[in-house]
């Protein structure tokens, strides 16, 4: 069973900065392109950003050089490191898995900016 947890978020004033953290399992991690994505209220889902096996990123033009995006196939968790948070950036972050066949997701995690 492929579970995705995530934390690190949280209520944090505009400016100030968050490590979000996915641990998988049930899932060859290294195998698979790990990425997050968040959804605010009223709005669809959106891709945040993505690392492929081979370390390769991309990320959303909304977060491009305040968000990082890494991954520590050791320990089976991708990180997002996310500075000079702004209120815009408030919503629910998903940890997201590609698999083969389907894709799996964690039960999100809540950032709050405050302005």
């Amino acid at each position: 069973q492929v579970q995705l947890v995530e934390s690190g978020g949280g209520l944090v004033q505009a400016g100030g900065s968050l490590r979000l953290s996915c641990a998988a399992s049930g899932i060859s991690f290294s195998a698979v392109t790990m990425g997050w994505y968040r959804q605010a209220p009223g709005n669809e889902r959106e891709l945040v950003a993505f690392i492929t096996i081979r370390y390769n990123t991309n990320y959303a033009d909304a977060v491009k050089g305040r968000f990082t995006i890494s991954r520590d196939n050791a320990k089976n968790t991708v990180y997002l490191q996310m500075n000079s948070l702004r209120p815009e950036d408030t919503a629910v972050y998903y940890c997201n898995a590609k698999g083969a066949i389907r894709d799996f997701w964690g039960q999100g995690t809540q950032v709050t900016v405050s302005s």
